[in-house]
């Protein structure tokens, strides 16, 4: 890979990218306007460094990776583009649906490719819950459910379902194929009053099948998992335990004769591609540069924000729930 890619933001998550793509040989630049931030980067990694991304815009690169706050994806990711950049936006891809969809129109008009960074999208494992699913060894789809639980990060700008669930939206709309035909979600206000620190979302897909997404970043520990539930069998795997194991549970509930009888086989720990999904992720994105991004592409990071949007909807307009008098 001889593309040469800037990283706009050398915060948490944009250090992971700067590390990644450095030992991929496909770290260009970096920008980053907190000058001290900035020097120790650049001292780390030998490559030009930038306070502002119109210096980077002159010296020109293959990509540009936006992993600043969510509040500026969209003034960002405009400028780049309208420049003919190719980008990939960390998620969630801008805070409002009609900026998502006005940056993938405009990228369509401008020949650039445009990613979003949904991860787990590129997660081997994901894979190969999706491969199993295909193949019918779950058969009937029926419910999934996720959990993205930790202490921290907290988030002053947007709230926990807006920080955490991006990911888990991107993974049920792949695992099912489509997208939901209903949304709803209850959360909590605790620590600053004015966001949610955790939330518990409903989602209806076609073909009967629900999912449930729970989120905190005010939890005692920490877990990442996914339950996949079908007529023929289960899946668990948690992200968040040292083995990461894909657990596929034979079991199911038969109804014969109108009476539920339970049939159980031995569990299975399906083999998969360990390499890190980050590097997945760049990997795509790079030989997209001279191809097509049809994976996390813009529409689809449009549409996750649509999502969250309803889900929002619901956050705000969720009731206080009523006084019971036991008397």
């Amino acid at each position: 890979m001889e593309k040469k890619i800037c990283v706009v933001g050398g915060g948490r998550w944009g250090r992971n990218h700067i590390r990644e793509l450095f030992q991929m040989g496909c770290l260009g630049g970096i920008v980053e306007k907190d000058a001290v931030r900035l020097k120790e980067l650049a001292d780390t990694y030998p490559v030009k460094a930038f306070t502002s991304l119109e210096n980077a815009l002159i010296t020109g690169f293959d990509g540009y990776i936006v992993a600043t706050p969510a509040e500026t994806h969209y003034e960002i990711g405009k400028t780049l583009i309208d420049h003919g950049q190719n980008v990939l936006i960390e998620k969630p891809m801008t805070l409002q649906s009609s900026q998502a969809r006005e940056l993938a129109s405009l990228s369509h008009r401008k020949k650039t490719r445009l990613m979003v960074g949904h991860i787990l999208l590129f997660h081997p494992a994901m894979r190969k819950i999706k491969e199993l699913i295909v193949r019918g060894r779950l058969g009937q789809l029926y419910y999934m459910y996720s959990t993205r639980l930790n202490l921290g990060t907290v988030r002053t700008e947007e709230n926990v379902f807006w920080s955490f669930a991006p990911h888990d939206i991107s993974v049920m709309n792949y695992l099912t194929g489509s997208l939901p035909v209903g949304v709803c979600a209850l959360g909590g206000k605790f620590l600053q009053g004015t966001l949610e620190d955790v939330t518990v979302t409903h989602l209806e897909y076609p073909d009967n099948i629900r999912a449930h997404i729970f989120v905190s970043w005010l939890h005692p520990f920490k877990e990442q998992r996914l339950v996949v539930v079908g007529s023929e069998g289960m899946i668990s795997f948690e992200d968040s335990s040292p083995d990461k194991n894909i657990m596929l549970y034979n079991k199911r509930i038969q109804m014969a004769d109108g009476i539920p009888r339970k049939i159980e086989q031995p569990d299975e720990v399906i083999p998969y591609d360990r390499t890190p999904p980050l590097r997945k992720e760049l990997e795509y994105f790079i030989e997209g540069l001279d191809a097509r991004i049809t994976v996390a592409d813009g529409w689809s990071g449009a549409e996750v924000v649509r999502i969250l949007e309803q889900a929002q909807k619901c956050l705000s307009n969720a009731p206080s729930a009523a006084v019971i008098n036991s008397h």
